[in-house]
């Protein structure tokens, strides 16, 4: 087997044992949260028969092992179980919210990361420059600002003052794409800002770090202009770094948005699981968590596998067995 494969196949294996640590983890924490879930479900004027019968209903009667293994189970098989407020199967509920975070979040990527690396780039062939000094403030400011901030101010200045755009991100595809996109705009710019600034910002730094390895100086030695050293030979030096702070921002919009789906009462997967955690909706809860897990998981590995492949010196760390030296 290429040394390649057998790095991917151990990242994958680990990656299946993370995800089989988290479980428990999950399972755990929501076995030891106070409070029955029979009583908060029913309401403080539950009688002790509806209670128990409810404990039948969801299994809760049963030892905690048993009932960890059926959920796992049920995972394997695609089943999440049924919510406890709605009665729904915690499948459905997810796959609607997925959708919408998905499209948000897959907005976010495609305006984000391409403008967030170019100007990185941008600050990093004009390092030490007054556009450098500046566009650094600005982006560091940016990074330090905290979402709810950003996102208020958005809103009070395109949809409560200019009237420009909508303050609720209703997401209806009965008006049409122009109606689609202007309810998303406002989530998408604020989570666009506070991305593009930490990649930014990251991108900076680790290309102006690489020019001063020796490899750099030979090349400037030689006369290869500064922009081709930062475009060509420095840049796939950093796809690593970079891939992996890509990969956490994307993570990111995937499950830390709640504070952006709250302002914008945007029906995403975040929302769903704090709305989960008022009710003690523990069904949803485990779902939601494992769904965020699995999805930091798969990208910090497809990072990691960008920068092997990308980086000569990772690849030759790797050894013939699968190995690394």
């Amino acid at each position: 087997m290429h040394p390649l494969l057998r790095f991917g196949v151990r990242r994958l294996a680990m990656a299946a044992l993370i995800l089989l640590t988290v479980s428990a983890l999950v399972f755990i924490g929501c076995e030891i949260l106070p409070g029955d879930v029979a009583e908060v479900a029913l309401g403080q004027f539950a009688t002790p028969e509806s209670i128990h019968a409810l404990h039948e209903q969801l299994g809760l009667d049963r030892p905690a092992p048993v009932r960890y293994l059926e959920w796992l189970l049920g995972i394997l098989h695609g089943n999440w179980g049924m919510s406890i407020g709605t009665k729904a199967q915690v499948s459905q509920l997810l796959g609607e919210r997925l959708a919408n975070t998905a499209m948000l979040a897959g907005a976010t990527t495609i305006i984000a990361i391409p403008l967030a690396v170019a100007l990185g780039l941008s600050m990093a062939l004009r390092a030490g420059s007054r556009f450098d000094r500046a566009a650094s403030v600005v982006v560091l400011a940016l990074s330090a600002t905290p979402e709810f901030l950003i996102g208020t101010l958005a809103v009070m200045l395109f949809a409560v003052h200019l009237k420009w755009l909508p303050a609720v991100a209703q997401i209806t595809f009965g008006g049409g794409p122009v109606a689609l996109a202007r309810s998303l705009l406002l989530p998408v710019l604020t989570l666009s800002i506070v991305v593009t600034a930490q990649i930014a910002r990251m991108t900076r730094a680790t290309i102006v770090n690489l020019l001063d390895l020796p490899f750099v100086e030979m090349a400037m030695l030689k006369g290869v202009s500064r922009r081709r050293i930062i475009l060509i030979h420095a840049l796939i030096n950093a796809v690593g770094p970079i891939a992996n702070v890509v990969a956490l921002n994307i993570a990111y919009l995937v499950s830390g948005i709640v504070v952006v789906e709250t302002i914008f009462a945007f029906p995403g997967v975040a929302r769903l699981m704090v709305d989960a955690v008022q009710a003690r909706d523990l069904p949803v809860v485990q779902a939601c968590a494992m769904v965020f897990c699995f999805a930091y998981i798969i990208l910090i590995l497809a990072a990691d596998m960008l920068a092997v492949l990308f980086n000569p010196r990772l690849r030759r760390g790797i050894r013939p067995e699968g190995g690394a030296r």
